[in-house]
């Protein structure tokens, strides 16, 4: 079984490689390492080994787990489906929402974030694959939401974040994301900092076909662990 270490050299390399196909370099794209159900103990050491970026889908599990991990200067990235009744706690403990898909919830987040002497970057989670089981504002409305949120104080959008489709082969996956592209492109220039797709089976897709940062669980902690 390899190190989470030795995993996470592998994932970048393999990031380096899918920006130069995209005439890029590896600095451009920023890794999440999805931390969601992993114990503490291998967070560390996924932090000791040089992440940066921590993705947690759970605001609670991660109040817990983050108030035992020395983790200055490691960016927080929400990205799961939030509540509007936890907006309070993820506002003041993330330094990214990645997952704003209606105007309430980023209304919520925009007072909390006010409160808390702060701006939130804010990503809009939009459902490219078309899916049921999947949360996002629909294609169609991203540009109507991003210019809400454009004017809600406390909050800084940065851009778009979605995913490809769950059974869906390579052609549907780069469809997904070739869509999302074309939305992050309709921002405006300002608004157009990062364009969030591509996970563990699919993130060199991703980023060939435009990705800026990629969310990355199994391929640097291996299974996910079981929640309580």
């Amino acid at each position: 079984m390899n190190s989470i270490a030795e995993n996470l050299i592998k994932i970048q390399e393999r990031i380096a490689r899918a920006a130069a196909r995209s005439g890029r370099t590896q600095e451009e794209i920023c890794l999440v390492a999805v931390s969601k159900t992993q114990p503490a103990e291998v967070i560390r050491q996924a932090l000791a080994a040089g992440a940066t970026d921590l993705g947690e889908n759970y605001v609670q599990e991660a109040e817990e787990k983050f108030a035992g991990i020395p983790h200055a200067g490691v960016t927080l990235h929400f990205i799961g489906h939030l509540q509007k009744n936890k907006a309070g706690k993820a506002a003041t403990l993330f330094d990214v929402v990645q997952s704003i898909d209606h105007i309430a919830l980023a209304q919520a987040l925009g007072r909390r974030a006010g409160m808390a002497g702060k701006q939130l970057d804010v990503l809009l989670e939009v459902n490219v694959s078309g899916e049921e089981s999947k949360f996002g504002v629909a294609p169609e409305g991203t540009l109507d939401l991003a210019a809400e949120v454009m004017q809600i104080e406390g909050l800084r959008l940065r851009g778009l974040m979605g995913m490809g489709p769950l059974r869906g082969d390579e052609r549907a996956t780069r469809k997904s994301f070739q869509q999302l592209k074309r939305l992050f492109d309709a921002l405006p220039a300002e608004y157009r900092q990062v364009l969030s797709m591509g996970m563990t089976g699919d993130f060199e897709a991703a980023i060939e076909e435009g990705s800026t940062m990629v969310r990355i669980g199994t391929g640097i902690f291996g299974p996910r662990q079981m929640r309580n």
